[in-house]
């Protein structure tokens, strides 16, 4: 066992454990986390009103396009979401839920909240100003630019 752990490592670690546990708590629906991903963010944009175009969902979870018309395909396939051409941009997809789309990314949206909920407590829970504090350390780091390739000579 390392005693100095690095951040990268520990960070490495928490997502393995963290997305093991994501896993297990959407296997009784039958979504992957990319999946959950798409779905829950077509849910959210979907229940404000919106209506948003693949490459909008790309953007939006920071998928690459061409993985989340992959996923799109799958959860359209399994009868979670429709796929439609944008009346005002023929090369554009714009992408809403079917109903049972709706009740799968409810139903799952709870159930990884729940999970988010019991990760926290160590820290004094979602509300506590340690995990506001360490979501916005994860922030900056997510935010920051990728450094240069360190194989590449200048």
């Amino acid at each position: 066992m390392k005693k100095n752990p690095t951040a990268g490592y520990l960070v490495w670690r928490l997502a393995t454990k963290w997305g093991a546990l994501l896993d297990r708590a959407l296997t009784p629906f039958g979504l992957t986390q990319a999946q959950f991903s798409v779905l829950a963010t077509l849910y959210g944009v979907s229940r404000a009103g919106g209506q948003p175009s693949q490459r909008e969902l790309s953007d939006h979870t920071g998928l690459d396009p061409v993985f989340v018309s992959k996923l799109v395909r799958t959860l359209e396939g399994n009868g979670l979401l429709r796929r439609t051409t944008d009346p005002a941009d023929s090369r554009a997809v714009r992408l809403t839920l079917t109903d049972r789309g709706a009740e799968v990314a409810e139903a799952a949206t709870t159930r990884v909240m729940t999970l988010q909920e019991q990760l926290a407590e160590p820290l004094g829970g979602p509300g506590s100003e340690q995990t506001r504090e360490f979501i916005a350390a994860l922030t900056v780091l997510l935010d920051a630019p990728p450094p240069p390739d360190p194989g590449r000579t200048p």
